[in-house]
């Protein structure tokens, strides 16, 4: 159960980060108050997946999933870009993700 707090919580923080960038510096007052409710429902999911899993594990995939999923939806929803040597960093931390699972 704890990896599905993890999962649960990684999905959280990149759902607090984009509605941080929604609301224009806390201008906007819905995606602000996502923003808040998402970052303390992500911190509880992390604490929850933490009362088994080793620290730095942990908190190493839940900040791994929030680059991942922030950058992914970073590109489709505000036409970012993203260069070769970025995507190439970013497939490390995916790799690092799948690692840690699989050797935890």
């Amino acid at each position: 159960m704890e990896w599905m707090y993890l999962f649960i919580a990684g999905i959280l923080e990149v759902t607090w980060a984009v509605f941080m960038k929604m609301s224009d510096g806390f201008t906007k007052m819905l995606p602000s108050i996502i923003t808040g409710i998402g970052y303390i429902a992500s911190a509880a999911f992390l604490a929850l997946a933490l009362r088994k899993l080793p620290l730095g594990t942990a908190y190493a995939m839940w900040t791994g999933f929030g680059i991942l999923g922030t950058t992914i939806l970073g590109i489709m929803l505000f036409k970012e870009s993203i260069t070769l040597p970025q995507a190439g960093c970013i497939f490390m931390i995916a790799a690092g993700i799948v690692g840690l699972r699989l050797l935890a």
